[in-house]
């Protein structure tokens, strides 16, 4: 593509260092999309001849048609995506092919390719998140009469609402999904026009093409167009945080699924054996979905760590960003479809989890809170309510199971509604504050959480609407 400048050819050792196509090939239907964009806009201004314009539009869907297929695979040997593409309508279409890159250069050809590939996998991601959420509010729902001990410090803390349980994950999801919402927002912008670091010289519409591909708009500035990659790193970074709070949960199921704890079982479909020990049942997608946080974290250093040293304009570091992209995707999509499977299917075991309730005196702070409403400093109360623990322990027996007088030899101010107070049944309802795991604000978190379902799911509906919209507005306005 270059060969006027020089006096001798490449060195055939340099060809696969630089090459790029093992990670780009997977931009051939968003390059192909995007060559149509522009080959639209050269036909309208004028800048290329009708009959180049018609075979060009020809050739370009037609290529469409065989990517989307199947059947168009970038082959080895050539540089990257780009090169392979126009060698291709070189070899069908002859001299006329040579009209394509009129006014563009692989610098905003590439990213604009990019942007549309990013904005594909967000969606779909977003989409699966959605599942996974969904199937979370399920178990929820199932689970408002089912109580189980709160953790801090991975120690047994207080009794909670299991569907609050599920809904806390429920919320962590629904911010990642935000998150991506957010990135998506800030891709969407087309970078076509806007040249090697300059802009073009040509009369195109740039506000034309981005209406083509179902952009929201453009970018506002030629250097920062080609030479940027923050929304690659933004978008990972986002998929990162995800697969953060995934790895979390998959750690604390994997927890809740061993004998210890017992909170859970998994049904034989959905675990491993062991190739020596034979009573082993292993929990092997929570294991791998807890690792995929690890596999992202890496791609997201090295984005920062390229782009941190790559003055304005665009420099070959940043063909490097591709392939941690395709990593936090992939590694996103095991996750959240290992983790919604699980949470489909696995078993709650309820009595396990009230039977956890007993042991820890998780209702302590109930004693310490019924003696503030009767008018004791909270300071004073906690100390009194660690006194009836020490009179608990000693006696073996739970918080509700000590009698009246065991309460009264520690402090006159205990009366008969202690007893239930401090019963889980008492400390769940106390809870009773928005966001609290009193049952009714369970019940209105889910009614809440229905709600935000609605919202994602609108706004996956409207974005999947304007692409294929843009898609098909594109298609119809190619020069024939």
């Amino acid at each position: 593509m270059w060969g006027g400048r020089f006096r001798e050819p490449p060195d055939p050792r340099v060809g696969p260092l630089l090459s790029s196509l093992p990670v780009d090939r997977h931009l051939l239907r968003w390059d192909l999309l995007a060559s149509l964009a522009h080959l639209t806009s050269l036909a309208e201004a004028g800048v290329v001849p009708p009959p180049a314009a018609a075979d060009l539009a020809r050739a370009l869907r037609r290529m469409v048609e065989e990517a989307e297929a199947g059947t168009l695979i970038p082959e080895d040997g050539f540089e990257d995506v780009h090169s392979f593409i126009e060698a291709t309508l070189t070899a069908r279409l002859g001299q006329a092919a040579g009209w394509l890159p009129t006014g563009r250069s692989r610098n905003d050809q590439v990213v604009t390719a990019m942007r549309l590939d990013l904005r594909d996998r967000i969606t779909r991601l977003v989409e699966a998140v959605i599942a996974l959420q969904e199937a979370t509010l399920e178990r929820a729902r199932g689970a408002v009469d089912v109580f189980v001990p709160g953790y801090t410090h991975l120690q047994r803390a207080q009794p909670l609402v299991l569907a609050h349980h599920f809904l806390a994950y429920f919320w962590m999801l629904g911010r990642d999904v935000g998150r991506l919402r957010d990135a998506y927002l800030r891709l969407d912008a087309s970078p076509l026009g806007s040249g090697a670091i300059a802009g073009t010289s040509y009369p195109v519409d740039r506000a034309r093409q981005a209406d083509l591909m179902g952009f929201a708009g453009i970018s506002e500035n030629s250097i920062d167009a080609t030479g940027d990659r923050d929304f690659v790193f933004e978008t990972v970074a986002a998929v990162t945080g995800l697969l953060v709070h995934l790895s979390r949960w998959a750690e604390e199921l994997v927890l809740w699924a061993t004998r210890e704890f017992g909170f859970i079982s998994l049904p034989d479909a959905l675990a491993t054996g062991s190739s020596l020990m034979p009573q082993k049942k292993n929990p092997d997608l929570l294991e791998l979905a807890r690792a995929q946080a690890g596999v992202v974290l890496g791609p997201l250093v090295t984005l920062a760590v390229v782009q941190k040293g790559v003055a304005s304009g665009y420099s070959r570091d940043l063909q490097e960003d591709k392939a941690s992209a395709i990593t936090a995707f992939r590694s996103a999509g095991m996750a959240v479809a290992a983790m919604t499977l699980v949470v489909e299917r696995m078993v709650i075991q309820a009595g396990s989890m009230r039977e956890a309730l007993r042991g820890g005196h998780l209702t302590a702070t109930d004693i310490a809170d019924y003696l503030v409403r009767r008018r004791v400093p909270f300071r004073e109360a906690h100390r009194i309510a660690g006194q009836v623990v020490c009179a608990a322990e000693a006696a073996g027996c739970e918080l509700w199971e000590l009698t009246l007088e065991g309460y009264r030899r520690i402090s006159s101010e205990f009366e008969d509604g202690v007893l239930d107070a401090v019963t889980p049944e008492g400390s769940v309802a106390s809870k009773d504050v928005p966001g609290g795991t009193a049952p009714v604000r369970v019940s209105q978190a889910m009614d809440s959480a229905r709600a935000t379902l609605e919202v994602q799911r609108s706004w996956l509906t409207q974005v999947r609407t304007d692409q294929q919209a843009a898609i098909a507005r594109l298609l119809s306005a190619v020069p024939e």
